[in-house]
């Protein structure tokens, strides 16, 4: 299909499109409580006649297939391409001032899964549309990402592998996904061979003292001063237990303790994460951060229990299919508009465990807008940027046809 025939076709279901990314922005819910947005993306598959299995990952996840057509149905050994969109938000109070701001108060869509969501669709409605499609197209929408590994359970109920495997049609051959990026121009598309995005895992550090009198300190063992100096010490890990060459990340992010100013609490808890691009250094990361708390919170007279969450693996590109994106998306937006990204981001992303079942790539979506600078993801303030809309159909079309 021509450029100019298929720009056409995604402009006319464009006002459709930017419909349904408002509309999902404006009933935003938590990874794994995704109901209504599952029932909206259910509603239109059903208005697209798209068949499609539902109930994946815990009950939201969606899986749905369209045949190829014409001379093209009949090949014994389908080659199909699956594409992927997130639907989960974020515990934040949207601050956008938008009139599709967010009616769940502190949920939002911060990390522009409603336009991942939205492209999905718009994708869906042209590629049904098409009288002639070369071969079958799977997509996948998907709960919790956001921390909840949805990506994983999405796998582990076949949703890429087919009608026998728990999924619908044949099994994927492989998968394209997208992010929305706010520090590229709006329409650009960016990816890389090799890691993209880094693994990560969560960690809850519980140091345990003995609380008291505020003004009684020496008849007390002060958690709160012994997690202190574990933030301190932790600080460490990456300076001096990593090789300079490597990346990695250690951030802790909350600390608890305490209810009243005269009361020195018995306990403290610290929460944070972890982030690498090689396993190695992720499991380096792990040993310190266990043996400094412990030894840190001794040396202060308390103890330091930590526990982990399961995490996500480094978001890894296969090579030959991250130069399928980049060839297409210049033939398509020009190499004004393309690019390989220099380097990976210490982000995360369970599009990850995809690539651990078939083939996979990943790629970034610009979002900057032309006369300004986009908030960052995760950022009270963020939206998506409508006008990356477009670009995000037709190349997720084209990977359906071309990849």
């Amino acid at each position: 299909m021509t450029r100019i025939a298929l720009e056409s076709i995604v402009h006319g279901v464009l006002p459709h499109v930017v419909a349904l990314r408002h509309e999902l922005h404006e009933y935003p819910e938590l990874m794994y409580q995704e109901h209504a947005t599952a029932a909206l993306v259910r509603r239109e598959l059903d208005a697209m006649d798209v068949p499609y299995r539902a109930g994946l990952a815990g009950g939201t996840g969606i899986v749905a297939h369209l045949p190829a057509t014409g001379g093209h149905a009949e090949a014994s050994a389908p080659d199909v391409v699956a594409l992927r969109a997130d639907m989960d938000a974020l515990p934040i109070h949207e601050a956008t001032g938008r009139t599709w701001t967010s009616r769940n108060d502190g949920v939002m869509h911060a990390c522009g899964h409603d336009g991942h969501t939205a492209i999905l669709l718009g994708a869906a409605r042209v590629l049904a549309a098409l009288p002639d499609r070369i071969r079958p197209v799977t997509f996948v929408f998907q709960p919790a990402e956001e921390g909840g590994a949805g990506g994983q359970r999405m796998v582990e109920d076949g949703a890429l592998a087919g009608e026998t495997g728990g999924g619908i049609g044949p099994p994927a051959s492989r998968i394209y996904g997208l992010h929305g990026w706010p520090s590229m121009p709006v329409g650009h598309v960016g990816t890389r061979p090799g890691p993209l995005l880094a693994a990560c895992r969560q960690f809850q550090i519980r140091v345990r003292g003995q609380g008291g009198h505020a003004a009684l300190p020496e008849k007390t063992r002060d958690p709160l001063l012994a997690a202190a100096h574990v933030v301190t010490a932790l600080q460490t890990v990456v300076a001096r237990n990593v090789d300079p060459l490597d990346a990695a990340v250690v951030t802790v992010a909350s600390m608890h303790a305490g209810t009243a100013h005269n009361i020195i609490a018995a306990e403290a808890q610290l929460g944070g994460t972890i982030r690498a691009l090689r396993n190695e250094v992720g499991e380096r990361l792990v040993e310190r951060i266990e043996t400094i708390a412990q030894d840190v919170a001794a040396g202060l007279g308390c103890t330091a229990t930590v526990t982990w969450e399961q995490g996500f693996p480094v978001t890894r590109n296969d090579a030959e299919l991250a130069e399928r994106v980049l060839k297409i998306a210049r033939g398509a937006f020009g190499e004004q508009r393309t690019s390989v990204v220099a380097r990976p981001t210490m982000g995360a992303e369970d599009f990850a465990f995809y690539g651990d079942a078939v083939p996979a790539c990943f790629y970034f979506l610009g979002l900057e807008p032309k006369d300004g600078v986009s908030p960052q993801l995760h950022q009270p303030d963020f939206d998506f940027n409508d006008d990356a809309l477009a670009t995000g159909v037709e190349l997720m079309v084209r990977l359906a046809l071309e990849g």
